[in-house]
Order: structure tokens, then sequence, then C-alpha cells
């Protein structure tokens, strides 16, 4: 006999019957009930009494509790390693640095623990984030990551911009003036490699051509790709002939975004304000000390971000009625964006393998937070 539930009208109506019949007719009643239903008969009797509640869905039982808090102690450790990124991009840094973290101590948990952190998805890191409140970001600067655009003006062109290909960088300054104009204050240069997310940045005494462009060639040898390219906005310090010429004699594509629009360079606008901004905040730095510590602080993190931190690209943007939907491709590291990319020789790979082995993501984490510290504690006018 199939177990039909009955609506929830029909059993106040034959709960008011019921309530107001004889014992023989109650009888009768409770018969037909539980026929219709496929209830238990003392189920029956107490739904028709009211002492139970009527559920026309299976009761929702909470799952038994599979993660604890040895994991969620670990799960914050790990993401203070990784500068508390998204769950997603988390989860592909554990995928690459779990056994290594655990083989050097860094990660003391228990075998059960470790398997746990293995298979742990976003979702469920995400539920695990929101039940402890995170160190909140520093207010958004000036600059805010922009639409994805690339409609370009070019100045000079040797070769096809090509977006596809690891060596097209666009660049953006970034000032340190601490709200205030007056005087000279430092700016970094930020460089971001268009198709890895690859970042270098460079802090220089004031925006004068020469820095700029000293800071530009020492940013070139210290990529891991040779340069094909080069894009940036219409500022001065980008815009002379210096850097024309020099870029004439190197056979590198240089070209600029269209006046007044500044989404014409959405990657380092991205980088500029996830990164600059939330690594080294808002404040004034002017003087030549600022400016040392900010170049080792940028050393550090650098290869940090780059070999450590993974990255999501925007693939492609999906209009739905009023709403806009982006997809992204998968997280990865910039290093591992270079070691699949076909258009990265063999040698490159090589030097990148090299550095990598050398590197320690626990002694570059605690290098930053040794600087930042010393960066916040500077006396700035």
């Amino acid at each position: 006999m199939s177990k039909t539930k009955p609506s929830r009208e029909y059993l106040i109506a034959l709960k008011k019957r019921y309530a107001q019949a004889s014992k023989k007719e109650r009888t009768a009643i409770l018969d037909e009930f539980v026929k219709t239903s496929g209830y238990h008969r003392k189920h029956a009797t107490a739904l028709l009494l009211g002492k139970r509640v009527h559920r026309l869905h299976p009761a929702q039982r909470p799952r038994a509790k599979v993660y604890t808090e040895e994991d969620r102690r670990a799960l914050f450790k790990l993401l203070d390693l990784f500068d508390y990124i998204s769950s997603k991009r988390l989860r592909v840094a554990m995928n690459d640095s779990l056994p290594r973290l655990r083989r050097q101590g860094f990660l003391r948990v228990s075998p059960a623990g470790y398997q746990h952190l293995r298979v742990i998805s976003p979702s469920t890191i995400d539920r695990i984030r929101a039940m402890q409140r995170e160190p909140g970001q520093r207010r958004k600067g000036f600059t805010k990551p922009g639409s994805l655009l690339k409609h370009q003006i070019p100045i000079r062109t040797f070769a096809e911009w090509d977006e596809a290909t690891p060596g097209f960088v666009e660049m953006d300054l970034v000032d340190h003036s601490g709200g205030s104009n007056s005087g000279d204050f430092a700016y970094t240069l930020n460089v971001t490699d268009v198709r890895t997310g690859w970042t270098e940045m460079r802090a220089v005494p004031n925006k004068a051509q020469v820095h700029v462009f000293a800071a530009l060639t020492l940013v070139r040898q210290r990529l891991p790709v040779p340069l094909k390219g080069v894009d940036s906005d219409n500022g001065s310090e980008f815009i002379h002939d210096q850097l024309l010429r020099y870029c004439e004699q190197e056979h590198i594509t240089f070209t600029r975004g269209r006046v007044g629009r500044k989404n014409d360079n959405p990657f380092v606008e991205q980088k500029t304000w996830s990164v600059v901004r939330r690594l080294v905040g808002y404040r004034r730095y002017e003087a030549k000390r600022h400016v040392d510590l900010l170049n080792r602080l940028y050393h550090a993190y650098s290869l940090y971000h780059n070999f450590f931190l993974p990255v999501v690209k925007l693939q492609e943007k999906k209009r739905i009625g009023s709403r806009v939907q982006r997809v992204f491709d998968e997280p990865a590291t910039p290093y591992t964006r270079l070691l699949t990319s076909p258009d990265v020789s063999e040698a490159d790979k090589r030097k990148l393998r090299a550095t990598y082995a050398k590197l320690d993501v626990v002694q570059l984490k605690s290098e930053i937070d040794e600087l930042s510290a010393k960066l916040l504690s500077l006396r700035i006018r």
C-alpha cells in the first residue's frame, strides 16, 4: 500500500470531525485515516489529537560533524600564512604546499586532521571562516579594480599585442602621498604580466622620469620571461622620449590607454588595489629610508605572491537580463601558469624551478610580517 501524506487542510478538517465524534465514529475515522495515509495507528491518533506536528517533508536532521576544532585551528593558521585569500584560491595553495609544510613542522596536526585538510572543499572552508571574524581589510584607496577592457592606442608596434603570451605587461604608478600632494613623496611602480598575473613592484622617491625609467629597467631584469610589450596610462612619467626610444631600441611594443579611461589597464589596476594598497596602506612615505624599506618589502612579497598565492583570471562576461555573470578560470599561481605555458622556454622554466626549490613560504611570510611591522612603526609626518 502506497503512503499518501494528507494535506494540511484535510488534516484540520479531520481533526474537527474527530473531536466531535463518538467513540464508534472515532474508530471509523481513525481506520480510514490510517489506510489513506499509511501512518502507524498511534502516530495517526496523536496527529488527530493535536499531540504531534504534521510535517509534509521529512525532518531535517543535522549531518554528523566531520571537521573538528583541530581542523579549524589548522585552517586559520593556513589562512594567515596565505594572506587570507579566497577559499577557492586557498584550496589550490593547500594542494601545492601541504606536504611541504607538514615536513617542515609548520603544520602540526594528527593524521586524521591532515587528511581532512587534504579533502576539505572551498564551500566548507567558507562555512568555517564565517564562524570567526577575520582581520578586516584596510579601506579602499584611490584606485579600484577596473572591468575587463582592452582597447589600446598604439604608439609604436614591433609585434602585435598578445595577451595570451607571457611577457606583455601593464604598468601603473601608485602614489604614497598620505592624502596630501604637497612636497615630494614616494611612488610605487607596479608592473603586472597580463597572461600570468606575475607582479613586480619598485618604490621610487618621486615620479620624475629618471627614477621611474630606472625602476622599470630593474623590474625588467627581475621578470621571469623576456619583456615583449608594455602598456601604460597617459602620465608624463611614462609618455616621454627616453622610454619611447628605449622600447624602439629593444624592440618592445609600447602602447598606452585612452585619455581619461583608467579601466583600459584593468590587470595592473586590480593589483594596485589588492597588492600595493593592501600591503603598505595609504600612509605618506617620503624619506629615503621609507623607499629602501618599501623595496625590501616588495622584494620579499613578490616572491611570496608570484610563487605561492594562486590567482584567478576573468575569462568572459555574460549578460543575463540585468545581471552580469563573470566566468573565471581555475586558480593557479603565476609560477604554475608560467610552467604550463608553451610560450615559455625550457631554460626559463628551469630557472623558475630552481628558484622555487630554494624558497620557504613560512620564512617569506615571517619576513614580510617583520618588514610590514617596521614600516608601520616609522615616524611619518
